[in-house]
Parts: C-alpha cells; sequence; structure tokens
C-alpha cells in the first residue's frame, strides 16, 4: 500500500502542474482548486509513504513520476515536442524510478 500511495503522490503532483497552467493561461477559482488540491494531495501522500520507503527513494520516485507524468501532459495536451531525444530520455527516468523500486 506504501508504493501505491507513492504513485498516487506523483501523480498528484502532475495534477498541481496542470493546475499551475491553468492557472497561468486564465486564472480561475477551479484552476486555483485543480493547483491546491493537486499538490496537497500529492506532499499528503508522500509524507505517507515516507513512513516505510527511505526519503532519498521516496523522492526519487516522486520527482520521477512527476516528472514523466508533465512530459507527457505536456506533449499530449500543450503541444510541447515529441522528438525522439526527449522520449530517449523520458524513458530513462522511468528506468531509473523502475530500478529504484527494485533496490528498495
Amino acid at each position: 500500500m506504501t508504493w501505491v500511495s507513492l504513485i498516487l503522490a506523483g501523480l498528484f503532483e502532475v495534477v498541481g502542474v496542470m493546475g499551475i497552467s491553468q492557472v497561468n493561461q486564465k486564472p480561475s477559482l477551479r484552476s486555483w482548486a485543480v493547483l491546491l488540491g493537486g499538490f496537497s494531495l500529492s506532499f499528503l501522500l508522500l509524507s505517507v509513504a515516507m513512513r516505510e520507503i527511505p526519503m532519498g527513494t521516496a523522492y526519487a520516485v516522486w520527482t520521477g513520476i512527476g516528472t514523466v507524468g508533465s512530459a507527457l501532459v505536456g506533449m499530449l495536451f500543450y503541444g510541447e515536442p515529441k522528438d525522439g531525444l526527449r522520449l530517449l530520455f523520458i524513458g530513462l527516468v522511468i528506468v531509473s524510478v523502475a530500478g529504484l523500486k527494485l533496490l528498495a
């Protein structure tokens, strides 16, 4: 269950980043709610996960999920570039996060 909390924390970090983008494009109560709700849930779930997962591993996995998720959302919904090198490095982050899970 701890790893599920950590994965959800990373996904809610992506929600928070999407909220930042929405606030920058068109500030509204909804966009602020997405931003604050996403990051609040993300930090809450990260703190739950860190009860059992070492801090360095938890933080690296959390940021990795947030980085990959934000990059993919940017490419799919915000017209960011989808070039091969970008995809290669996103893949390397995924492999690194999986490696940390195997070692923990």
